[in-house]
């Protein structure tokens, strides 16, 4: 008996992109596209109501949740989430496999490539681009980088969501001094945003 066609929900915000991934999967008798989404809250709400086996998510979505917010809502309902992207900063890699992402794939991937990794993806198994597998392993072998005890504490209000502003208030010292501490910390965890810090230091056991 033949199985039945492995269902996918493509979410991207560029209708071309989505165009051509239509075509180039609907060549592919095992895979079906069951829908399309133009932005993260879209790929929420239809993969709640089709529940596809994979969703092919792309990480930069234009206004409203990014891919990595999207990917962590989607995955917590236990729907496979793939990620498609032209990203492969640690920041972008860390923070999608914290979301819950099943997968991390390159758009420059041979068609092949995707066809395996929707296969893998669909059946729960881990599937990365090479140039993507080199940084995870890279960054594992890394010795984990020592922050001071103020960086820490930084660190922590950040990893809450608080401003320089309110960082400063909290631990009583000034804007200017938050800054010169996060520049510092954006350099020892090889980030250049919050989101990549906190993704980073969470990823390294940094935070309690």
């Amino acid at each position: 008996m033949t199985a039945p066609p492995v269902r996918i929900l493509l979410c991207d915000d560029h209708a071309v992109v989505r165009a051509g991934l239509l075509a180039l999967l609907g060549s592919e008798p095992d895979i079906e596209v069951v829908g399309e989404a133009g932005s993260g809250e879209e790929a929420v709400a239809l993969a709640a109501k089709l529940t596809p086996d994979v969703v092919l998510m792309d990480l930069q979505l234009g206004e409203g949740i990014d891919g990595v917010e999207a990917t962590r809502r989607i995955a917590a309902t236990g729907v496979h989430v793939l990620v498609l992207t032209t990203y492969d900063t640690d920041a972008d890699i860390t923070r999608a496999i914290e979301a819950g992402a099943t997968g991390y794939l390159l758009k420059a991937e041979r068609p092949e490539e995707l066809f395996a990794a929707i296969r893998s993806a669909a059946q729960g198994r881990t599937t990365l681009s090479p140039p993507v597998a080199s940084r995870v392993m890279a960054r594992m072998r890394k010795p984990r980088p020592t922050l001071t005890d103020r960086e820490l504490d930084i660190l922590a209000q950040l990893s809450q969501g608080l401003g320089n502003r309110d960082i400063a208030r909290a631990l009583f010292i000034s804007e200017a001094t938050v800054k010169t501490h996060l520049g510092r910390i954006y350099d020892k965890l090889g980030v250049d945003t919050r989101a990549g810090a906190v993704a980073v230091a969470k990823e390294q056991r940094l935070l309690p």
